[in-house]
């Protein structure tokens, strides 16, 4: 069995998250920006550009996400913090049905799976989310919000899944509290109980 250690993406682990991000699908490009920057933004961005943002968040003190290990080797990257850290997703329409108000500081979201092509299959998505939640009560989050694709309405490929999988939510405990498409979900956890 792997020796599997989860920690925040926190300087000096920036290499870290690079290492993670370059084991298959589209980390390495993206930088896990998608959802920290407007859709014109993004678009506007480089790569590089991206990769300095995604720097200076993990420089900053605040870390943007935590890191799954494997063995010691960075295998996963998943996105949590608040949601008013990551404004791309208040001007998403499919997301438009959420029942938190968009500028609390207060309610945090999960958006961003990456996992090592090497390392999926082995349930580092769960593993991550569980120490997800976790960072976000011990950092006072009141509701950690996510947007699953639900896999039994959806064909979507590997890399599109890098929103997470709605049944990897339920047994983490989340509620389901919109579905603005057939495939989409919203979900909560109300992490003041």
């Amino acid at each position: 069995m792997p020796d599997v250690a989860i920690v925040p993406a926190a300087s000096p682990r920036f290499e870290d998250a690079q290492h993670a991000f370059s084991g298959g699908g589209d980390g390495l490009g993206c930088q896990c920006q998608w959802w920290t920057l407007t859709r014109s933004e993004f678009d506007a961005s480089t790569p590089e550009e991206r990769t300095e943002l995604l720097r200076d968040e993990v420089n900053s003190g605040t870390p943007p996400g935590l890191i799954a290990y494997v063995d010691g080797e960075p295998a996963a990257w998943v996105r949590v913090g608040p949601r008013t850290r990551q404004p791309r997703l208040s001007r998403t329409r499919n997301f438009a049905a959420t029942t938190e108000p968009w500028d609390d500081p207060a309610v945090w979201a999960v958006t961003c799976f990456v996992v090592r092509k090497e390392h999926r299959g082995q349930g580092l998505n769960g593993r991550l989310l569980e120490a997800a939640v976790e960072f976000a009560r011990e950092q006072g989050a009141r509701v950690l919000e996510a947007y699953p694709i639900d896999a039994a309405h959806s064909s979507r490929s590997t890399n599109d899944l890098y929103y997470g999988i709605l049944s990897v939510f339920e047994r983490a405990g989340f509620r389901e509290t919109a579905r603005p498409r057939p495939d989409r979900t919203i979900v909560t956890l109300d992490l003041t109980a």
